[in-house]
């Protein structure tokens, strides 16, 4: 099972290879990150990690046994208890229950490293294994969206705190 780990400059060049092997089959169902991430990404991966070091966001990478990356679960626009979830998993490591455990593990640290009392999270209309990730993990619908012109689903979750010996 891949190792979820919190995102750190050294992911870089893993992180960067995940993205462009993934990149059209990310763009089939999310928006798609634009040429300008790949063409400067060691300033958008020192951005990321700048933005992690304030608290605003959280991000993660799962690592398989060989380094490669096959994933990743950010929580985003952390304020007030709260935060928005993302994740994507790798085409080649979709179906096998990455994601589930992911953003299992994500809502743990969530409430019990990051403090957190919700999340929140869409997904659009006609993505099945993103809907069941999240009603898999907790989550219930809480409205509609629409998402890159596309009708979506928002979800929501509490987080329980985390209990004190």
């Amino acid at each position: 099972m891949p190792d979820l780990q919190r995102l750190r400059p050294e992911h870089a060049p893993a992180l960067l290879a995940f993205e462009r092997e993934n990149r059209a089959y990310f763009a089939a169902s999310v928006p798609d990150r634009g040429d300008a991430y790949f063409a400067d990404f060691a300033s958008v991966h020192a951005a990321l990690l700048a933005e992690q070091a304030t608290g605003a966001c959280h991000f993660h990478v799962l690592v398989g046994d060989d380094g490669e990356i096959l994933g990743r679960v950010n929580l985003v626009d952390v304020a007030d208890g709260a935060a928005e979830l993302g994740y994507r998993v790798a085409e080649k490591a979709a179906g096998r229950g990455l994601a589930t455990d992911a953003v299992r593990q994500v809502c743990a640290l969530a409430a019990a490293e990051y403090g957190l009392t919700s999340l929140r999270a869409a997904t659009t209309t006609d993505n099945p294994g993103s809907r069941a990730v999240l009603t898999r993990t907790g989550f219930a619908p809480a409205g509609e969206t629409v998402l890159d012109g596309r009708p979506g689903i928002t979800y929501a979750r509490a987080l329980a705190a985390p209990t004190r010996s």
